[in-house]
């Protein structure tokens, strides 16, 4: 078997390591290969404890351990991580996927896909200097997918924008600012050699959330001198769109952005991207009868999609809810703050552990009497399938 891998993102090239590992031929086109995101490079604990390679390498990386806490009309907390996250430039990060599937044995083409056609089994891919023959195809486009008979089928309304500086500086923490009436968040991750500063928001226009960045990064005292600006689309599903979503079809797997693979309320998306090219390609090596993109669906959906879809019913409520007559975001900054059962799960959330699903139960057994009922009648209770409101 010939796989072609369309992308060399993190999701494409962890993608051709595995299968170059199990000895299927694997070529990969992209015609940037490594690039650089105004978002990407953090991993949580949850996908370096999974992949530790991660996290044991040489490459460059921030091992953050204290992350601070902001939002309107409550006092700014930091926040331990007892696991940190490590925080790549995604040029790096990109770097090291790449080589690792090139050593494991994947051919690796600086060259764009144009047009792939069915041709019986097979596939036959065009690209800008020829054509090339496949048995199967992985798709690693991104969100900007330019094969629109492929991969998930973004609407307006299924992404978010990202947009950012990356900053001459040096800091140790990370800084989350949440922003009233925005579906998203401002944040300030130290790199190696520089900081990324940027915002990811849905609902706005790119301009409207780089007006809102500068101005926090003005009022922070971060100057733009010697800054590179960078912008980037973010698949963002509604809650419909997850039980419509293309991720497979004859012939072909998506996975990472290209298969709108992201958390609808973080925007992290690098350990859904390796996860996804994960079971891909467990699923393609499969000695089974049952089709492959049948298994692959059933397999993203237990392993972690029915979650992302829960999230996306609740992050309205996160960022535009209210609670105790605040918004829900200052109320989880002065909950973090004021209760060692809540930095409890706010250190899940962060490591990347704690399910949206189990989360309202979770609450229910460490909250008081009075705080439960508060929070069911917030609306919690209708987002757990099977039971009904407080």
């Amino acid at each position: 078997m010939k796989v072609a891998i369309l992308g060399g993102g993190p999701s494409g090239a962890f993608a051709a390591e595995r299968l170059a590992s199990a000895g299927v031929r694997t070529v990969v086109f992209d015609e940037k290969l490594a690039w650089e995101k105004p978002c990407g490079g953090g991993l949580t604990w949850k996908a370096y404890s999974q992949y530790p390679f991660l996290q044991q390498n040489d490459t460059p990386k921030k091992i953050v351990t204290e992350t601070n806490l902001s939002a309107p009309k409550s006092q700014p907390v930091t926040l331990a991580l007892d696991r940190p996250l490590l925080i790549y430039s995604r040029f790096d990060l990109n770097n090291l996927l790449l080589d690792r599937a090139q050593h494991a044995g994947a051919q690796i083409e600086k060259d764009r896909v144009l047009n792939i056609e069915r041709t019986g089994s097979g596939w036959n891919l065009r690209t800008k200097t020829g054509t090339v023959d496949a048995d199967y195809c992985i798709l690693a486009t991104g969100a900007r997918n330019p094969l629109r008979d492929f991969g998930t089928e973004l609407t307006a309304s299924d992404t978010m924008s990202a947009l950012g500086y990356y900053v001459p500086g040096d800091r140790q923490k990370i800084d989350i600012q949440f922003l009233p009436g925005l579906e998203g968040y401002i944040w300030v991750f130290p790199r190696c050699g520089h900081l990324s500063v940027g915002i990811c928001g849905k609902g706005e226009t790119a301009a409207a959330l780089r007006v809102r960045l500068e101005r926090y990064m003005a009022e922070q005292g971060i100057s733009r001198d010697g800054a590179t600006f960078y912008s980037h689309l973010l698949p963002c599903l509604d809650t419909p769109a997850w039980k419509r979503n293309r991720v497979a079809g004859d012939g072909w797997l998506a996975v990472g952005d290209a298969a709108g693979l992201v958390d609808p309320i973080t925007g992290e998306g690098l350990y859904y991207a390796m996860r996804s090219a994960d079971l891909a390609t467990q699923a393609i090596l499969a000695d089974t009868s049952e089709d492959i993109g049948l298994a692959y669906r059933k397999a993203l959906r237990r392993d972690f999609v029915h979650d992302l879809e829960f999230g996306s019913r609740l992050a309205n409520r996160v960022f535009h809810g209210t609670f105790l007559w605040g918004a829900v975001t200052s109320r989880m900054v002065q909950f973090t703050r004021l209760s060692p059962k809540f930095r409890d799960v706010m250190q899940d959330l962060f490591a990347g552990t704690q399910p949206y699903v189990g989360l309202k139960k979770r609450l229910f057994r460490n909250l008081n009497g009075s705080l439960i009922e508060i929070v069911c009648n917030l609306g919690f209770g209708r987002l757990v399938p099977g039971r009904d409101p407080a």
